[in-house]
């Protein structure tokens, strides 16, 4: 059963849908900018409770979670309205005197399920595309950071009305009753376990979905890349809110000759980012902890198993369980059959195997779930063609890690096992909007084509030819 609350919302937007779908732009971009305001006017609440819930710094803060949100607002702003035109298309022989065009409508009712990791990015910016598109919008973020959870609800329901933009607190609960309301849209962030769930229950009302999950994300680095600039961004993408990235480089597969160079540059790389020592690091205002008490007790089975089968900490390997911390941890001697390489790791441990042929490393993405992102570095050509050939990620970034996250020209998305649909930029307005086909029926021209009809043995002679042609088919 729906709460009265969450039932007596969906009413009301469900009176207000058509009101909002008929939105000029201006409207549209006037509601983006108070957005972007009531974002900015918390901001400092925002650091504050990002920081009693996984500890996040206000740099790491303002780069990841403020920054992404008001550059999308600003592009979308820009280009909102040359998006709600129709687009013209060309014809077709029936068609003929007429004009084609698709027209953008808003899907109508969308429920947005953000994540814990990045609560503030993951759940405004879906929002910023479908306010773009026109919908009503209903949200739930996840408890697992309930200050932050708190200050977005705020930030949602006191600025927008709740016939608009509605936001709900209650984790898991509330996302499912969420989800037993009829939405036109539900747009997902989170595992691949819960998002069969989510995929499930919208088919019971025949819902579209987006869905962004996640994936074992691989970073290869051929013989001809740059290790240190290559231990670098391995370094930014993969310890960045300490691991907990859908996008982070998941482990890194490296030449074996190269294998104790690249451990001894990222090892420097995390000695200079956080502190020379174990103590020093741990007491880095520049390195996040683990969500809770749940994520840090899986990092620790995950690190402990690793090293109990063989793999050994080149750096790291130091916890916490009052403080929840797990340093940034490089492992060395890893190898594909080893837990840690059997399920996405979201934490700040970083696998390195040593591979002597390209054929092992692709045989073994190959087989597993198409990661969200994957990673190549070097300069070889033909490696770099081999690596967008014989493999399928979401996206995908040659030799750095990120980039194609920040880039709203860019779709981001996944794919199979790592999720379906794309969002950021123009392509947020689309997953919000249906394509609508239209044809204006016009002009004297029109009525010298139509449509072919019975008696069909009295067909003109130039749709015969035609149908002939495309069929080997006609009337006798």
């Amino acid at each position: 059963m729906v709460p009265s609350d969450i039932q007596a919302v969906f009413e009301a937007q469900r009176k207000n849908r058509w009101h909002i779908a008929q939105s000029t732009a201006e409207q549209r971009i006037a509601k983006l900018k108070l957005l972007k305001a009531a974002l900015l006017a918390r901001r400092h609440e925002i650091v504050a409770a990002m920081q009693k819930d996984f500890g996040k710094c206000q740099a790491e803060v303002a780069i990841s979670e403020i920054a992404p949100v008001t550059d999308e607002i600003a592009f979308v702003c820009a280009r909102l309205k040359r998006w709600m035109r129709p687009r013209r298309t060309g014809g077709h022989l029936f068609t003929l005197g007429s004009r084609s065009e698709v027209c953008y409508e808003p899907k109508g009712q969308v429920l947005i399920l953000a994540p814990w990791n990045y609560p503030v990015n993951l759940f405004l910016l879906p929002l910023v595309g479908a306010i773009a598109a026109g919908n009503v919008v209903m949200m739930s973020v996840s408890d697992r950071t309930p200050h932050t959870e708190e200050v977005l609800t705020q930030l949602i329901n006191e600025t927008f009305p709740a016939n608009e933009v509605a936001a709900f607190r209650g984790g898991v609960p509330a996302a499912e009753a969420l989800m037993e309301c009829p939405f036109d849209h539900v747009f997902f962030t989170g595992s691949p376990v819960v998002g069969k769930k989510i995929m499930a229950k919208a088919a019971q009302h025949l819902a579209s979905v987006t869905l962004e999950l996640g994936g074992k994300s691989p970073a290869v680095l051929d013989a001809s890349c740059d290790i240190s600039k290559t231990a670098l961004a391995i370094a930014i993408g993969k310890f960045l809110n300490a691991g907990q990235t859908c996008i982070a480089p998941d482990h890194v597969w490296v030449p074996r000759a190269l294998c104790a160079e690249f451990l001894s540059a990222i090892s420097r790389l995390i000695r200079e980012f956080y502190g020379d020592t174990p103590e020093q690091r741990r007491a880095s205002p520049d390195f996040a902890r683990v969500v809770d008490a749940r994520g840090w007790q899986r990092m620790k089975h995950l690190l402990d198993s690793s090293i109990a089968s063989g793999a050994q900490a080149v750096i790291g390997g130091e916890t916490d369980e009052a403080t929840r911390y797990v340093a940034a941890t490089v492992l060395s001697g890893v190898t594909p059959d080893l837990i840690i390489m059997q399920e996405e790791i979201f934490g700040p441990l970083l696998p390195v195997l040593a591979y002597d042929s390209l054929d092992e490393v692709l045989a073994f993405i190959q087989s597993g779930g198409k990661p969200l992102a994957l990673y190549a570095f070097g300069h070889d050509e033909t490696f770099i063609q081999r690596m967008l050939r014989e493999t399928s990620a979401g996206g995908t970034v040659i030799n750095n890690t990120l980039l194609h996250i920040v880039n709203s020209h860019l779709p981001f998305g996944g794919t199979g096992q790592s999720g379906q649909g794309s969002y950021h930029g123009h392509h947020s307005f689309l997953t919000f909007s249906h394509e609508r086909a239209v044809v204006h029926q016009g002009g004297f021209i029109a009525s010298l084509v139509p449509l072919p009809h019975p008696p069909y043995s009295k067909m003109k002679a130039i749709e015969k030819i035609v149908l002939k042609q495309k069929t080997g088919l006609g009337p006798e």
